[in-house]
């Protein structure tokens, strides 16, 4: 019986391994078997790793990944084709998914990476040689001309960057973004693209800052000068809310994305809040046009931004330690591995 070969996670402290998992003999109406072409490594499957954050095991993580159709059960995808897909597979029917509008919150929610190999198939995270994808899950088709390693990461980084940029206060010429990681760098590239005048950037990392400049933004490591109209936290870190606040505008935006994990204590009073009459906005994952949104920006910008010099050479799944290990050093924004190599 053909069978899949994935990198399993147990738990913090065990190691990966590896195991073969049956591809299924059909599929159900509206599900897709994809080979995976590429994937890379998230912060928060390091987060996972690390105990940070606490997922179901055992489970295959990832989630930012290509890949093509292998078997189909859906009018819209045929063999062959090139597809990305949402992170999230959602019912299409709860009020989070129809009235809310957000069905990223969708009450019977499934993320891929994120669950265990008893739901469903097993078949759930990226860190394989193949996936299978749910009804309630957005496919996307991806441009030939975009490389897997510009493409991997749009389900999950740039379409929540999308989602982020979506809502600007309004005038809005000035701006910051907290944090030079891939989430600062694609809003730096999309706010660039709106036609925002100035976008400063902020990062600890010289490296990571130094290299915003290429995405549009201008490095500083100073405080920027106040009267912002919008920030943007991307960096994970709750440290940088206090000076976030103190440069906004009255009026002004201060939109939340990288806080994504328990240790995020804020120092911020309802006066600086009501006084400047600020709006916060928190910003998880994305809707599915945020990806179309995402892939439609990646082949309008491919050649003005170098998307693929954030993602390391791939290692084979087999390597998926040592890939991880080189991830946690933070030398690249992105580290890839390549199911099948």
């Amino acid at each position: 019986m053909p069978a899949a070969s994935a990198q399993v996670f147990d738990g913090l402290g065990h190691p990966l391994r590896c195991e073969s998992l049956p591809l299924p003999d059909s599929l159900a109406p509206g599900e897709v078997l994809v080979e995976i072409g590429l994937a890379t490594i998230c912060g928060s499957d390091l987060h996972t790793l690390s105990g940070l954050r606490t997922e179901p095991t055992p489970l295959i993580l990832g989630h930012e990944a290509v890949g093509r159709v292998i078997a189909s059960q859906r009018p819209t995808s045929a063999l062959g084709d090139r597809v990305s897909w949402t992170i999230a597979d959602s019912c299409g029917t709860c009020l989070p998914c129809t009235e809310h509008r957000l069905p990223e919150k969708c009450d019977a929610l499934f993320k891929y990476g994120h669950a265990t190999l008893t739901d469903g198939s097993g078949l759930n995270g990226c860190y394989a040689t193949h996936l299978l994808i749910r009804p309630g899950t957005h496919i996307a088709k991806v441009a030939d001309r975009l490389p897997d390693s510009a493409v991997a990461p749009a389900n999950c980084a740039l379409a929540t960057a999308v989602n982020a940029i979506e809502v600007l206060p309004t005038p809005c010429h000035r701006v910051l973004v907290q944090g030079a990681g891939l989430l600062g760098l694609y809003t730096c590239a999309l706010l660039a693209e709106r036609g925002i005048e100035q976008i400063y950037c902020t990062d600890i990392d010289a490296d990571r800052l130094a290299l915003s400049s290429e995405f549009g933004a201008i490095p500083v490591t100073d405080p920027p000068p106040e009267g912002l109209d919008a920030v943007f936290e991307v960096a994970g870190n709750s440290d940088v809310i206090p000076s976030g606040t103190a440069v906004l505008r009255p009026g002004g935006s201060y939109v939340f994305v990288g806080m994504v994990h328990p240790d995020t204590r804020l120092e911020l009073t309802g006066e600086q809040i009501i006084r400047k009459c600020l709006t916060i906005r928190g910003v998880h994952n994305y809707s599915p046009h945020h990806l179309d949104e995402a892939l439609a920006f990646l082949a309008r910008t491919v050649d003005r931004y170098p998307y693929s010099s954030l993602v390391s050479d791939p290692f084979a799944l087999a390597e998926l330690e040592q890939a991880i290990a080189l991830a946690e050093t933070r030398q690249h924004i992105r580290v890839a591995v390549d199911p099948n190599a």
